[in-house]
């Protein structure tokens, strides 16, 4: 059976970092940058949108979108939620685990599977609604200040 601890590692109160979270090794450190990386922009109104989001995922893997619809005050609102529920101790984010046949939660990247070393990184995947594991965390209903935005 597998613990809380080796699938939610909390890495800002960790001592040392277990190997399972170490990427790198002598063989295979990063190389200093050849200056400053440029993050694409993706405009969804450019007829080309489709090519350029295809090459920003193979060269860098990430990109920036702007004209999505999306309001900026809801925007706004999703990243204070964000930063109120990630600055939760572990324990309390465990309220809302994804479990097993579940995308909607708290956990480790789905995509993180797919890898033989664990990401320095936590998630609260959404897939359909959040509101059964934003009660689990707040059952006085302080979760329908961003869960209905």
């Amino acid at each position: 059976m597998v613990s809380v601890e080796e699938t939610h590692f909390d890495l800002n109160s960790a001592n040392a970092l277990p190997d399972t979270y170490t990427w790198l090794t002598p063989q295979n450190q990063a190389q200093p940058s050849q200056g400053p990386v440029s993050i694409p922009v993706i405009d969804l109104d450019d007829v080309d949108v489709i090519d350029k989001i295809g090459r920003a995922c193979e060269e860098l893997g990430l990109f920036l979108v702007i004209n999505h619809g999306v309001p900026e005050e809801i925007l706004r609102r999703i990243e204070s939620e964000a930063r109120r529920f990630f600055s939760l101790p572990v324990d309390q984010k465990l309220r809302a685990k994804r479990t097993p046949g579940d995308f909607t939660g708290y956990g480790p990247l789905p995509i993180s599977k797919f890898f033989e070393k664990k990401f320095w990184s936590e998630g609260f995947t959404i897939l359909g609604s959040p509101i059964k594991p934003a009660s689990a965390i707040w059952p006085d209903g302080g979760h329908t200040q961003f869960w209905y935005c």
